[in-house]
C-alpha cells in the first residue's frame, strides 16, 4: 500500500469516526476542493465544510468507502455517505467517485462526483424528482450549501 493510499484511509476512517480534524491533518493548507453541492472551496473553508457536515449530523452520518488507489501524484476512492438531510430530515445514500492530487504527501486537491439530480430525489422528494436535473435547481442547491457554510463560519467566529 502507497503512503498516498494511506493517506485517503486516514481521511475516510476519520469521516466515518466523524473526526475533522484528523481528516484536515490530510490535507495541505493550501487545499482546493470541488463538489457539486459547494463548488469549489479553498483552504480552511474546506475545513470548515467538513467541520460543519459532521457536526449538523449529530453523529448519525455513516461513511462506507472503498476502491482506494493512489500513486505518488493522485488517486482515487468510492464511497457512500448515508445520512438525514439537515433540512427536511428525508435519508439520503449518496454514491461519490473521489479524485485526489498529493503534494508533499498531502492531499492538495480533492473532487468529489455525484450525481445531483439522484441526491435531490433523495433530499427533497417530489420536487427533487422534478426540478433536480434543472441547471437553476441546482444552483439553488449550491447557493444554499454555501450560505449554509457561510452561517456556521459566522457562528463559530461569534463563539
Amino acid at each position: 500500500m502507497s503512503s498516498n493510499e494511506k493517506i485517503i484511509i486516514k481521511f475516510y476512517t476519520a469521516f466515518a469516526n466523524a473526526d475533522a480534524v484528523t481528516m484536515c491533518e490530510c490535507y495541505d493548507s493550501n487545499i482546493q476542493f470541488r463538489d457539486p453541492a459547494f463548488g469549489l472551496l479553498k483552504g480552511h473553508d474546506v475545513f470548515q465544510m467538513w467541520q460543519m457536515l459532521i457536526e449538523k449530523s449529530k453523529g448519525t452520518i455513516k461513511i462506507e468507502y472503498s476502491d482506494v488507489k493512489a500513486n505518488e501524484y493522485t488517486g482515487t476512492a468510492k464511497w457512500i455517505a448515508t445520512y438525514n438531510f439537515s433540512k427536511n430530515n428525508r435519508k439520503v445514500s449518496n454514491h461519490i467517485q473521489s479524485q485526489f492530487q498529493f503534494k508533499d504527501g498531502l492531499i492538495i486537491k480533492h473532487t468529489d462526483d455525484f450525481d445531483i439530480w439522484k441526491w435531490s430525489k433523495q433530499a427533497f422528494g417530489f420536487t427533487g424528482q422534478l426540478l433536480g436535473w434543472t441547471g437553476f435547481f441546482q444552483k439553488k442547491i449550491q447557493q444554499q450549501a454555501l450560505a449554509s457554510l457561510r452561517k456556521y463560519k459566522e457562528t463559530k467566529h461569534a463563539n
